[in-house]
């Protein structure tokens, strides 16, 4: 393991609750509690500039839901943690890329790409 980008999403995995943010997106986005699910996904599909930005980054990305990231992850020396977040994995360290205050505050995929180049020095 190298370096790598983890993205928790502030969502469970199980159907059940995949199918409830799916109508919760459509229905009422402006209160859905995921800012990086509306950040990286429209109401279908993967955002075209988001899918490029993956695409063109050479840092390996992961993408996990909070459920699958605290199974993943667990230990009791970690912090608990708010979502969406993103992670810098470097080997077996682990540090907040991005938290969810400042996921939050981006409207637009533009604004969420910039912080991760510039966080990385990719620009």
């Amino acid at each position: 393991m190298t370096q790598s980008l983890i993205f928790v999403y502030n969502a469970n995995s199980d159907s059940k609750n995949q199918c409830l943010d799916f109508a919760h997106k459509i229905l009422k986005p402006s209160t859905y509690d995921c800012n990086l699910c509306a950040l990286t996904y429209g109401k279908l599909t993967e955002k075209r500039s988001w899918r490029k930005f993956k695409k063109n980054t050479s840092i390996e990305m992961k993408f996990l839901h909070k459920d699958e990231f605290e199974k993943q992850f667990s230990s009791k020396f970690l912090p608990k943690y708010n979502f969406p977040i993103i992670f810098y994995q470097n080997h077996y360290d682990l540090e907040t890329l991005l938290s969810n205050q400042q996921i939050n505050k981006f409207q637009d995929t533009q604004e969420l790409i910039t912080a991760i180049s510039k966080r990385l020095a990719l620009d």
